[in-house]
């Protein structure tokens, strides 16, 4: 006897997990300073456990969805954009999960607001209440990001006027406005592509990690993507000049949506454009984009130099992961080139992503939508720093573009281990916080398999 699945089901259990999750990170997650918890409190401990209770029924759920999309009856995509709403909506007052990087936003924010370089300081020079909520890693690094999300973030700090509470829960709708133009353009995409368009949505908008780290944390990846693949479905309804400027603007937020002007130039030319007339249309159109977009915002072209951003020595990379082995075994060996470990490592890394992305688009050159997702996964696997959410680059686009579910089905797989990746708080986590995270992990699976038994138990008076 098979388990009945259904979408109310779906809708259900994974409105309880995010409701989970957003319960226990009124304890365990980023909280600003003074609402901090010690981990090893009562109350921390209790939040943790639930937290991940609700990030295993949520993944529950999403697998459940993804079984009924393949049924006999699959929900279209009007139906998978409600599913989307209701899961994510307990998520929209719980404070910050999995990454305290929206502080870095609010304070980069105020400083632009403020008239202070913010690729040239961080933001203890802002000072204040703000600049402490900042991880200290990152309180003396300028801003990485591009003129139109510092725009973006300098006109919520002034329409928050600095306000703590205010700024987190508009820095959330940003990121929910993102995940909406995410939701919109995968269907388009999908149907370009030849694909299912509510198996894309499935796997590219109503994924764990977008709803754990673009929703629940506020990641400004959300705006970037959004923008990205609005410009691609400008780009395909024979609009290139937009299609570039919505682009160009995707990667004014964050730099890897550049790659995305190659897929511009390579839809012009298999809409019949020339090569030569594309690429000098789109290079124009970025050109004035980036000038236009950089004046408004005022934060000069300082985001050039700030793309080498200096990255956490014990960030999981694999470049650094490689990095520091080698470094150790040099030590151990009493070589003075111990030092030098981790930067070749990295310049190795950025020279094969460079590779892996030509010999992505030499091959895949028809499918610019699955090429330009694959280049995107390349650079994040490669790059010198990754956090969980930076596999939502590619995986938005592989979702739309994949040439057969088995892709689909490994990069689900993916999915569902990077989901659990990351504590709420964002911290680091030692063993007691492993432990309670693993036990909140086990009960939800012990809470499945018990309804699942119960769904297949025979009613009273009947046999199986």
């Amino acid at each position: 006897m098979a388990f009945p699945v259904d979408l109310r089901r779906c809708q259900v259990l994974g409105l309880v997990g995010t409701a989970f999750l957003a319960a226990g990170g009124e304890s365990a997650g980023a909280l600003p300073v003074r609402e901090l918890l010690a981990p090893s409190s009562a109350h921390a401990a209790l939040g943790l456990v639930g937290a991940y209770f609700g990030v295993v029924l949520l993944i529950a759920a999403w697998v459940l969805l993804g079984r009924l999309i393949r049924g006999p009856e699959p929900p279209g995509p009007r139906a998978l954009m409600t599913v989307l709403v209701i899961w994510a909506a307990p998520l929209l007052l719980a404070p910050p999960l999995f990454s305290r990087d929206v502080y870095s936003y609010l304070a980069q924010g105020a400083m632009v607001d403020a008239h202070m370089d913010v690729y040239a300081h961080g933001p203890a020079r802002l000072g204040g209440p703000l600049a402490a909520e900042v991880s200290p890693l990152w309180r003396h690094t300028g801003a990485p990001y591009g003129p139109v999300f510092l725009g973006v973030a300098s006109a919520l700090s002034g329409l928050t006027r600095g306000e703590l509470p205010a700024g987190l829960f508009g820095m959330r709708l940003v990121a929910l406005l993102g995940v909406g133009l995410m939701a919109a353009a995968l269907p388009r995409l999908a149907r370009h592509s030849g694909a299912d368009p509510a198996a894309a949505l499935w796997l590219g908008a109503l994924n764990p990690l977008v709803l754990l780290h673009l929703v629940a944390g506020a990641h400004n990846d959300a705006i970037m993507l959004g923008l990205l693949g609005l410009g691609l479905v400008a780009a395909l309804g024979r609009w290139p000049v937009l299609g570039a400027v919505l682009v160009t603007l995707a990667a004014l937020v964050k730099a890897p949506a550049v790659l995305g002007l190659v897929a511009v130039v390579a839809l012009q030319v298999r809409a019949g454009g020339g090569r030569t007339r594309a690429v000098a249309t789109t290079a124009a159109a970025a050109t004035a984009t980036t000038v236009a977009a950089t004046t408004v915002a005022g934060t000069g072209y300082g985001w050039v130099r700030a793309l080498d951003t200096p990255v956490s020595s014990q960030n999981w990379a694999l470049t650094s992961l490689l990095g520091r082995a080698t470094g150790a075994l040099l030590e151990r060996l009493g070589s003075d080139l111990a030092p030098l470990a981790v930067p070749a490592w990295h310049v190795f890394g950025v020279v094969a992503a460079v590779v892996s992305v030509l010999a992505i688009w030499l091959r895949l050159r028809p499918r610019p939508v699955y090429a330009l997702g694959l280049s995107l996964a390349a650079v994040a696997a490669f790059g010198p720093a990754i956090r969980p959410w930076y596999a939502l680059w590619g995986l938005f686009l592989i979702a739309a573009a994949a040439p057969s579910s088995s892709v689909r089905h490994r990069v689900a797989a993916v999915t569902g281990v990077l989901a659990l990746a990351a504590l709420p708080s964002g911290g680091p986590a030692d063993t007691g916080q492993l432990i309670l995270a693993v036990c909140g992990g086990l009960l939800a699976v012990v809470v499945l398999w018990q309804a699942r038994q119960a769904e297949l138990a025979p009613a009273p008076g009947r046999t199986a």
